[in-house]
C-alpha cells in the first residue's frame, strides 16, 4: 500500500487549483443510466471513486470512456440491471444506481451497502420512497430487489435528510409518470447539481437544493453535456492547510458560496479568508483562536470537514469543543492526533481539544477519507517526518494531493508500495 511522507515545518505559499467534485460526478454518473445516446461529463476528478463508478457502468453494459477530466457514456446493448457486492463494498455511493435502474428498467438487484468505518448509514429512506413511488421491495441474501411497472409520481416525506437517499429518487422520479414532491431533502450543492443535470435531460425538477423539491417525470430523458461543479471539501481541506501553516494560499475555483459555515469558524479562529478572482485567498497573521464547532447537514459546518478543521485547533489558543451529530465512529482520527502530540479528549459524540504549541512527526494509520486528509495537514506543520500509512482512502476523494501541496512549498511525497 502507498503512503504519504511529509516533513513539517515549510510554510505554504502560492495557488492550489480545485478539482471537480467527487459527490456530484457520482451521481451524475449514474444518471447516464437514465438514457440512450452519449451523455459527457466534464472536468471530473481522477479518484477511485470515479474508477469504481465507470467500472460498474461497464459491468452493467454501458460503453464508458474515462479519462478525466472527461468521461463519456453511452449506449452498448442489452443492461444489466445489477450491482454485485464487489463493487458496493468499494463504494457505497454504487447505491445510487438503484432508483436509475428501477425507474428504466423495471427491475434491479443491488447490494445492500452495509456500515462502514465512519459508521453505518442505513437504505430504509431510499427503499421508502420506491415503495411510495409503486416499488416492490425484497432484501435478500445481502441484496436489494425492486421490481415495478411504470413508477408513478407521489409525496415522499424524509425522516431525515439523506443525500443518496434524495437523489436516488430524484432519479426515479425523473422516469415516474406525474409530479413526485419529496419534503425535507438534503440540500447540499451536490443534490442541486443533479437537479440541473435532470433538467438538461428533459426533467423538470424545482426546488434542488431545498428543503421541498417538485420533480414532473418524462416518458423518456435525453443525454447531456455537463462540467461538474468545483469540490467543496477539497477546497476546504486545502483553505485549513493553509491556515495550519500561517501561509498565504489562493485556493483556486473554491466554491466560497458553498462553503459559508465553514468560512464563518475560520473567520473567528483569526484567519483572513477573503474572495479574489478566481478563488479564495487564505492567510494567517495573527494567533489562531479556539472555536466551537457542530456538524449539522447543509448549510451547516459539513462533518466532512470536522477531522481538518479539529487538526486545525490542535494549535489555537485555548479550548475547542467539537460536536458530531452525522455519523457515530468519525473520531477515529483523535487517537493518531494525540500520537502527535495533540490534547484532546473525546466524550461520546464531543471532542474537546485543548490548543498546544506544535505537533511531533509520527507513523500514522489512516482510517476514512477525511481522516487521511487530517492526517495530512498535521503533517505540515508537525517537527520532523510524519508517514500517513494506506492512503487509498485518500485517494478516493483528493486528487494528486501530494503534488498540488508540494507546489506551494511543502516537502511531501507519495512512497510506493510502503508497509500498510
Amino acid at each position: 500500500m502507498d503512503a504519504i511522507r511529509v516533513r513539517g515545518g515549510k510554510r505554504l505559499v502560492g495557488t492550489i487549483p480545485v478539482s471537480g467534485a467527487k459527490n456530484a460526478a457520482l451521481p451524475i454518473l449514474c444518471a447516464t443510466l437514465l438514457s440512450d445516446g452519449e451523455s459527457t461529463l466534464r472536468n471530473v476528478p481522477a479518484l477511485r471513486d470515479i474508477d469504481t463508478t465507470a467500472a460498474l457502468l461497464e459491468f452493467m453494459g454501458r460503453k464508458v470512456s474515462c479519462a478525466p477530466p472527461v468521461v463519456t457514456v453511452g449506449s452498448r446493448g442489452p443492461v444489466r440491471p445489477e450491482a454485485p457486492y464487489e463493487f458496493v463494498k468499494q463504494m457505497r455511493a454504487s447505491v445510487l444506481v438503484l432508483g436509475p435502474l428501477l425507474a428504466r428498467y423495471g427491475k434491479v438487484r443491488v447490494s445492500l451497502p452495509g456500515g462502514c468505518q465512519i459508521g453505518t448509514r442505513p437504505v430504509d429512506q431510499h427503499l421508502k420512497g420506491l415503495e411510495a413511488l409503486g416499488a416492490t421491495i425484497q432484501l435478500s441474501h445481502g441484496y436489494i430487489h425492486a421490481e415495478c411497472g411504470r413508477l408513478k409520481g407521489a409525496e415522499i416525506v424524509f425522516d431525515m435528510p439523506t443525500v443518496t437517499g434524495t437523489e436516488n429518487l430524484m432519479m426515479a422520479a425523473a422516469l415516474a409518470k406525474g409530479r413526485t414532491t419529496l419534503v425535507n431533502c438534503a440540500e447540499e450543492p451536490e443534490v442541486e447539481e443533479l437537479g440541473r443535470v435532470l433538467n438538461k435531460m428533459g426533467a423538470r425538477v424545482e426546488g434542488a437544493g431545498t428543503h421541498v423539491m417538485h420533480i414532473e417525470g418524462r416518458d423518456e430523458l435525453d443525454p447531456f453535456d455537463h462540467a461538474v461543479i468545483p469540490d467543496r471539501i477539497e477546497a476546504g481541506t486545502y483553505m485549513v492547510a493553509a491556515a495550519m501553516t500561517r501561509g498565504d494560499v489562493l485556493v483556486d475555483g473554491a466554491p466560497l458560496e458553498h462553503l459559508e459555515a465553514l468560512v464563518a469558524k475560520l473567520k473567528q479562529a483569526g484567519v483572513e479568508v477573503s474572495r479574489e478572482e478566481g478563488g479564495v485567498r487564505v492567510r494567517v497573521t495573527d494567533e489562531l483562536r479556539g472555536v466551537d464547532v457542530t456538524t449539522a447537514p447543509h448549510p451547516g459546518f459539513p462533518t466532512d470537514m470536522q477531522a481538518q478543521l479539529m487538526t486545525l485547533m490542535t494549535l489555537a489558543k485555548g479550548k475547542s469543543v467539537i460536536t458530531e451529530t452525522i455519523f457515530e465512529n468519525r473520531f477515529m482520527h483523535v487517537p493518531e492526533l494525540v500520537r502527535m502530540g495533540a490534547s484532546i479528549d473525546v466524550h461520546g459524540h464531543t471532542a474537546v481539544v485543548t490548543g498546544v504549541d506544535s505537533l511531533e512527526g509520527a507513523s500514522v494509520m489512516a482510517t476514512d477519507l477525511r481522516a487521511s486528509a487530517s492526517l495530512v495537514v498535521a503533517g505540515l506543520v508537525a517537527s520532523g517526518e510524519t508517514e500517513v500509512r494506506r492512503v487509498y482512502h485518500l485517494d478516493r476523494g483528493y486528487e494528486r494531493m501530494e503534488a498540488k501541496l508540494s507546489r506551494v512549498g511543502a516537502d511531501i511525497e507519495r512512497v510506493r508500495g510502503a508497509e500498510g
